[in-house]
């Protein structure tokens, strides 16, 4: 009788055990597979990988920030909101503090995102904390950078979990130590700082540079409608780099929180990645940037490859036969001569690096609002730069948001040659980017929604003039059609009250009067 009972439990066993695995298997045939799971290697630390196939336009992460404050160097910030402000004698400041604020209905007042309550009292009490009443604008931009790391030091006592995921972060402490220029500058310009005029006497100097360090590592940069700041997010910051990235982000103006989306479809076991350069800046200037903050050398595909998958935005003109285009011969190492593909002609890496700076500051020096000094630039660098280089690109890209825009260059204003010079530069642009950052991108959105404007006027003007046949006209129209239909659906993948957002529900609106 024992053994039959013993008999009669391990299959009643056996049978819960049985009806349990199918439930599992029926949950994991309901349940959706997640997008993405960490994995760790040499190469990448740890990082996120697809998990399945994604489509094009799926929302990997929204999460809110860990830790934000206002940007290093920038101008001055309300410490609420992260809005511009002034100091002259009337902006309005923290009572307390004496911090520059919007205003007393500061929407960031007493938030953990802004001027939280905390922070305003460490600010307060002592006098060596409150520099900013007396401090010339350089010494500001000096004192904002500082912000960020006293908040992240607070959240010990107020919030030590958040505090703790961030301690977790790479700091890459050991590797900074070494670039004997970086530390030194973080140990005079923060770490000594902090402790000896703030009197943060608690926090031990190896723990300040580690913040230093992971803020350098795995910060965003995130702004709407003039508001910048830089934050820290849970998971965000576990993206891989790649300067042709498979994903891409915004941030809600409202709470700050980050929306990272798949760009394109992505295969499994393809690891997500964002970039952490700005996609408008040639292979020696983008390595040197990322090399700087996050203290690595990139060698993505684009990095290794002297025509940058094809859109050759590094290229010059020549300057012995004219003909040839000017590449480097190793774009991943940056001390690499570049060389002429037609003569013998080569020029060396840091000449060259001199070079780009002086065009940079020339074109940085320009209103970007200023139609004829845009085109003078094109017109002074078009025989040392080819038409694709990235100074040139980022010179076209404001003329093709201005032009149409300000007043002497509105759309009714414009001589048919200056739409067709819009219409030229979009389509160059819109080339590059295509080669660039493909997909759901902010920057395809934006320049297809520049781009039907003129092709739409051009083409209303050419059948007026009887310059266009029928079926010419309606070929651009549908062109006109479809850049509309992309543009609204990308940009109405930004968030709601962001100008990206308004200009997507624009391109909806007439795409929608259009197909009447």
């Amino acid at each position: 009788m024992p053994a039959r009972k013993n008999q009669r439990r391990h299959h009643h066993h056996k049978q819960h055990n049985n009806n349990h695995s199918n439930k599992q298997q029926q949950q994991q045939q309901t349940e959706p597979t997640p997008a993405y799971r960490v994995e760790k290697s040499e190469i990448y630390g740890r990082y996120l990988v697809a998990n399945r196939e994604l489509a094009a336009g799926e929302l990997l992460i929204e999460e809110q920030p860990l830790a934000i404050g206002p940007c290093v160097s920038c101008d001055p910030v309300c410490l609420g909101c992260y809005q511009p402000v002034q100091l002259e004698a009337q902006q309005y400041r923290c009572p307390a503090c004496s911090w520059p604020l919007c205003g007393a209905e500061c929407r960031g007042l007493n938030q953990s995102t802004g001027h939280s309550t905390w922070e305003c009292e460490a600010l307060a009490k002592r006098p060596q904390q409150r520099p900013v009443e007396s401090a010339t604008p350089d010494e500001l931009r000096d004192l904002y950078e500082l912000v960020l790391i006293v908040r992240i030091v607070l959240l010990r006592g107020v919030q030590p979990e958040q505090y703790a995921l961030i301690r977790r972060m790479e700091s890459h402490t050991e590797e900074r130590r070494l670039n004997v220029s970086l530390w030194e500058h973080y140990e005079a310009k923060v770490v000594r700082r902090l402790r000896e005029e703030w009197q943060l006497l608690d926090v031990e100097a190896e723990e300040l540079h580690e913040i230093c360090g992971i803020l350098d590592v795995n910060c965003f940069e995130i702004g709407q409608r003039g508001a910048k700041a830089r934050t820290l997010y849970p998971s965000a910051f576990l993206l891989a780099h790649d300067c042709s990235p498979n994903t891409s982000h915004t941030d809600d103006p409202g709470n700050f929180a980050i929306l990272l989306r798949t760009s394109r479809a992505v295969r499994e076991q393809e690891p997500l990645t964002l970039s952490y350069a700005y996609t408008l800046q040639g292979t020696l200037k983008r390595r040197t940037f990322i090399q700087g903050g996050k203290l690595f050398w990139c060698q993505c595909q684009r990095c290794a490859d002297p025509r940058e998958l094809g859109s050759d935005c590094s290229a010059l003109v020549c300057k012995l036969c004219s003909q040839g285009n000017v590449r480097a011969t190793d774009p991943l190492d940056q001390t690499a001569d570049w060389a002429c593909d037609h003569c013998d002609h080569r020029i060396n890496a840091s000449d060259l690096e001199r070079l780009l700076d002086r065009i940079n500051d020339d074109l940085e020096s320009i209103d970007v609002h200023n139609i004829p000094a845009l085109e003078n630039f094109l017109t002074r660098y078009r025989e040392v730069l080819r038409p694709n280089h990235y100074l040139l690109l980022s010179a076209k890209y404001s003329l093709c948001q201005i032009y149409g825009r300000i007043e002497g260059y509105l759309l009714p204003q414009m001589s048919p040659e200056d739409v067709a010079r819009k219409e030229r530069y979009c389509r160059q642009f819109l080339h590059i980017i295509n080669l660039l950052e493909p997909g759901l991108t902010r920057l395809r959105g934006l320049i297809m929604y520049e781009l039907h404007a003129p092709i739409m006027v051009l083409a209303q003007l050419g059948m007026q003039t009887g310059q266009l046949t029928r079926p010419e006209f309606q070929r651009r129209i549908k062109e006109v059609l479809k850049l509309l239909e992309d543009s609204a659906q990308i940009l109405q993948l930004e968030p709601p009250g962001s100008s990206e957002h308004e200009m997507g529900l624009a391109a909806a609106d007439a795409l929608s009067k259009m197909r009447g």
